[in-house]
């Protein structure tokens, strides 16, 4: 099943919905754990019968839900039919969504040598120094963001050699960036917006927020 565009994506009409990086994302306010939790059993019922399984956190006050088709690595039509059901499971249990809330974190790192690296950041993040794919370590577990190596010429410490990516709703990337700007931050660099800004705190440290768009 091939990889949807982002633009398919957004033409598919998902207002609970929507992608950051490869996968679909969700927030539902159940406001309670009860609630929460027969929402998550109505979502397992409906994965099982389909035979697509996504991720699920479930807390006191909401449940997020992330699609995406592993085996294409991105999101498919199967994602897009899955997300439909679930919001029809929520909408019959009076749950609304809260499409602003999703947000991934990515970990960045400037590297003139991956093969040389990535292994010991493997390690370090996973337990595994095998655990990398191409220019990212990804944890199988979820249990730390995902590090991607972003290529540069060799250079010595202290250029800044990590920064975070923040990938954000596409409809709430303004809001994002003025609140951080009211907080002190600057804009440093966006020619490639939407896709990405680069911000600076008043220490000079940069992190960029990414959306879908122009991808």
């Amino acid at each position: 099943m091939s990889i949807l565009s982002t633009q398919q994506i957004l033409d598919a009409g998902l207002g609970d919905w929507r992608k950051l990086a490869r996968a679909l994302h969700a927030r539902f306010l159940t406001r309670d754990f009860a609630t929460g939790l027969a929402l998550v059993t109505a979502i397992g019922d409906l994965a099982e019968e389909a035979g697509h399984h996504p991720d699920i956190t479930l807390t006191y006050p909401h449940v997020d839900v992330k699609l995406m088709s592993h085996d294409a690595a991105g999101v498919t039509a199967r994602d897009l039919d899955l997300a439909r059901h679930i919001t029809d499971l929520a909408g019959e249990r009076g749950i609304i969504a809260d499409p602003a809330a999703p947000a991934v974190v990515e970990l960045a790192l400037d590297t003139a040598d991956v093969a040389a690296i990535g292994p010991f950041w493997a390690a370090l993040l996973t337990g595994d120094a095998g655990a990398v794919d191409g220019d990212d370590v990804a944890d199988p577990g979820g249990r730390v963001p995902l590090l991607w190596f972003q290529h540069t010429d060799a250079h010595e410490t202290p250029r800044q050699r990590f920064h975070i990516d923040l990938w954000v709703p596409h409809d709430a990337v303004e809001a994002r960036i003025a609140a951080a700007v009211a907080a002190g931050g600057t804009v440093v660099d966006e020619a490639q917006a939407p896709s990405f800004t680069v911000l600076a705190d008043p220490e000079g440290n940069r992190a960029c927020v990414c959306t879908v768009l122009e991808r």
